[in-house]
C-alpha cells in the first residue's frame, strides 16, 4: 500500500531576494563577508514569493543567519505565524578573496586559480575559502535531517546559490563539482519532496511568480 499524504514531507527550498550585488552588471561575488540587505527589488520579490505560498502550509521557516537570507524568510512566513530559526550551517560559501569581484575581473586578475575553479569547483574551491563540496558536507546533513524530524510537514528554507545549488545537485544526481549546471534566480523555488527514505526534487527554480515583480 502507498504512503498517505501525510507522511509526506515537503521542503520549499528558496534562494534569498536579490541585493544590490546580484543586480550590478555585472554581477558581484558576495559570499559571507559583507552582510548586505535586500535591495528595493530583493524585498518585492520575496513579498511576491510569499504570496505565491499564501495558499501553501508552512509549518516551519529555517534559514541562513545572513541579512539577506532572514529578511527574504521573514517576509515569506509571517503570513503563516511562524519565525525564521536561523541555522549557521546554512551561512553561504565562503568565497575567499574574490569576495566582491566580478567573475570577469577574477579571470584576469587570478587565471590559474579562475580556470582551476571552472573546471571542477567540487575539488577546486575558491581561493582562500571553500569548495563546493565542502559546502555540500556541510549543508546536505542539516537539510536531510530538517526533512526528518518534520515529517509529514511542509518546511521553508531560505538559503544561498551555493548552499541550495549544491544541495539539489546531490539530489539530482549530480556530483559537487557539477553543481554549477543547478542556476537558481532570487526568489527561485525549488520544492523537494520525501516519503519514506525517498527524496526527490518535484519542482527545480520555479520563477514565474517573479516575472511580473518590476525592477
Amino acid at each position: 500500500m502507498g504512503k498517505s499524504a501525510e507522511q509526506r514531507t515537503l521542503l520549499y527550498l528558496i534562494r534569498h531576494g536579490a541585493t544590490e550585488a546580484n543586480l550590478a552588471r555585472p554581477a558581484r561575488l558576495q559570499g559571507r563577508k559583507h552582510n548586505a540587505p535586500l535591495a528595493r527589488l530583493g524585498v518585492r520579490q520575496a513579498e511576491a514569493t510569499r504570496d505565491f505560498l499564501l495558499s501553501r502550509r508552512i509549518d516551519h521557516c529555517y534559514c541562513s543567519p545572513m541579512l539577506r537570507a532572514v529578511q527574504t524568510a521573514t517576509i515569506v512566513a509571517a503570513p503563516h505565524g511562524v519565525s525564521p530559526q536561523p541555522m549557521e550551517a546554512l551561512t553561504e560559501c565562503d568565497v575567499g578573496r574574490w569576495e566582491g569581484f566580478d567573475w570577469q575581473t577574477i579571470r584576469y586578475l587570478d587565471a590559474e586559480c579562475y580556470q582551476k575553479f571552472m573546471s571542477d569547483p567540487g575539488e577546486y574551491g575558491y581561493p582562500g575559502g571553500e569548495s563546493f563540496r565542502q559546502v555540500y558536507e556541510r549543508v546536505a546533513p542539516v537539510l536531510d535531517e530538517l526533512l526528518r524530524v518534520h515529517e509529514g510537514q511542509a518546511i521553508v528554507v531560505v538559503g544561498h546559490h551555493v548552499v541550495n545549488r549544491t544541495y539539489l545537485a546531490g539530489l539530482l544526481g549530480l556530483s559537487p563539482g557539477q553543481a554549477r549546471q543547478v542556476t537558481l534566480d532570487n526568489c527561485g523555488i525549488s520544492v523537494v519532496e520525501r516519503e519514506g527514505d525517498t527524496t526527490t526534487v518535484s519542482t527545480l527554480n520555479a520563477a514565474f511568480h517573479l516575472y511580473n515583480v518590476a525592477a
